[in-house]
């Protein structure tokens, strides 16, 4: 499979992301910082695998000047229903802007599948970051233990 760039700003390139990364998505996942202490097994056991990455739309955003490409966070738009699943920044790559392209990113895909609405259950810490790129708080998503002990902020993203 073809690696394309689909998007490049600042030295950050957005592509689809290819079996050869799910590792490191995985490591993504599971070493965030922002599921740690209460949070921490939610992820503990979290796979990103092949399967996924082939199965929904999952995009990378790269660090251009790294001749290893390496994995600066990621997404994935799941269409049927309409959902943001995933969306990870590298712990020492956060605050730079690398969360909002891709959720811009995330929006032109979304547009470009006809889709008006992209819906997302988030982490707690992660509610105020959805609310600043432009999703809207439409209710609670109530907690499913022993999975997920808490209750979750449900948002949505309106797709112009």
């Amino acid at each position: 499979m073809q690696v394309r760039s689909t998007s490049m700003r600042g030295g950050i390139v957005i592509r689809r992301a290819v079996a050869r990364d799910v590792k490191r998505l995985t490591r993504l996942v599971r070493g965030s910082r922002a599921y740690g202490g209460q949070y921490a097994a939610m992820v503990a056991g979290y796979r990103v695998g092949p399967d996924y990455v082939e199965a929904h739309r999952v995009f990378v955003a790269v660090d251009a000047g790294d001749s290893a490409g390496r994995v600066l966070g990621f997404y994935s738009l799941v269409l049927v229903p309409p959902e943001l699943d995933l969306l990870f920044v590298e712990d020492g790559m956060q605050g730079r802007g690398i969360g909002r392209l891709l959720v811009e990113h995330m929006k032109s895909e979304a547009r470009a599948a006809g889709l008006d609405r992209v819906r997302v259950v988030s982490h707690p810490p992660a509610e105020g970051f959805y609310r600043s790129v432009g999703a809207l708080l439409t209710g609670t998503v109530s907690a499913n233990p022993p999975a997920v002990a808490w209750d979750r902020p449900e948002l949505e993203f309106p797709i112009q």
